[in-house]
This record gives C-alpha cells, structure tokens and sequence, in this order.
C-alpha cells in the first residue's frame, strides 16, 4: 500500500513517515498543498494524510483539486475542533478526518479502517458489474454512476453510501446505521457527516437537488432510497 503524507510541519511528517512506514506502507511525502495536487495527478496512491492549514494551497483547494482527477481516499489532518470545519472538509471530499494533536495509534486505525473499505469496495468480484435502480446506474468496474447517460465520478464515501441506499430500495436507515455500516464502527465521527455525504449525492445524481426523486429523507428516521 501507497500512501502520500502531506503537512507543512516537518517533524510531525517525519514522525508519520516512521510509524506508517513500520506498519509496511510505503510513504511518499511534501510540504504544501500544490505539490500534493502534482504528486497525487503523477503516482497512483491507496490514499493520502492531507493537512488543513498550509502554505501555497491549502489542503481543502488540494483537496478540491485531486477530486477532479481521483478518488483516491483523503484523511484530512486539522487542528481546528469547530465541527463547521470538519463538514467543510467533508464537503470538498475528505472520507475521514482527524484533529491536531492526535494519537498516533488512533490515525492508524483510521487508515487501516479505510484502506480495509476502499479496498473491499473495489475488489467485489462476486457482484454483477453493474446495479440499475430509478434511472441511476452503478458500475462497480470503474467506482462510477450513470445518469442520463452521463458518467458522475463518485468518492469512496459516496459511492459505497449509494450503493447500499440502491440495493436496499425502500428501506429507511438511521444515521447511526449509515455510518456503522459505511464507515465503520471505528468512525469517530458525527452524524451529520452522512447529511453532507447525501447532500453532495443529490447535487450529483438527482436533475433538482432541492426537489429529489430518489435519495429521500424520512424525517426523524433517516434516509432511502426511491426508484
């Protein structure tokens, strides 16, 4: 496993560089959110630590910017607390966060947990190669949905989210379902993390984002799914 670890703080990256690297990943690193963009468009990586506050760019542009060519899983580093900054992260397609300072061992199991789920998510050899419900097709090959004819690229997040709203057709699920399920039960996170992870489905998927006909909400329960 490949991964990039990009933060301005020379001595907490070398700290990581070490740890990550005797758990038998292989680490690549910089120091700026523009040389991650260029790292991230020229090498194929499992997944990248990206740090919030950096010099040149920060790391929610970098962020933004590797979206557009890769869904390669992104764990935002943050020393903000402010939950407004972590579901900004969120919104500009970070899968995880983690917040400054923080135990070594805990962001090793936050990568360990999302490797293990980007990675089953992308080797589902048993399934069909596509899934086709309400004018919404997965293709499970290429990580990708459908619509309208029109290929929409899918985070990680997103695209496990969907597709298990879509196999479920009309089953309502929790929020707290939602994350045990798609994030796992190692997830430190809040639940609004799964509103912004519909609201970004909505906005890709549905013709109205305001007005959906598939991803609902079942107010006070949860949400589903609507052919």
């Amino acid at each position: 496993m490949r991964l990039l670890v990009v933060d301005d703080e020379k001595l907490l990256v070398k700290g990581l560089k070490f740890n990550l690297e005797h758990d038998g990943y292989q680490v690549d690193v910089c120091y700026d959110g523009a040389s991650a963009v260029e790292q991230a468009r020229r090498e194929h990586y499992d997944l990248i630590l990206l740090d919030l506050m950096m010099p040149v760019m920060d790391g929610l542009e970098a962020c933004m910017q590797i979206r557009a060519f890769s869904n390669v899983p992104i764990i935002m580093l943050t020393a903000r607390t402010e939950d407004t900054d972590k579901l900004i992260g969120f919104e500009y397609g970070a899968d995880d966060y983690v917040t400054k300072p923080f135990n070594v061992l805990e962001l090793k199991a936050r990568v360990r947990a999302l490797l293990r789920r980007s990675g089953q998510s992308a080797a589902q050899a048993a399934e069909p190669a596509q899934l086709s419900v309400g004018g919404i097709t997965l293709d499970f090959s290429r990580r990708c949905a459908i619509v309208d004819g029109r290929e929409v690229d899918l985070t990680v997040k997103e695209f496990d989210l969907v597709s298990l709203l879509m196999r479920s057709e009309g089953r309502v699920f929790s929020r707290e379902s939602l994350l045990n399920t798609v994030w796992g039960q190692d997830f430190f996170g809040e639940e609004r993390t799964v509103d912004v992870h519909i609201r970004r489905l909505r906005e890709k998927l549905e013709r109205d984002s305001a007005h959906p006909e598939h991803l609902m909400t079942k107010w006070g329960v949860g949400y589903y799914f609507k052919k």
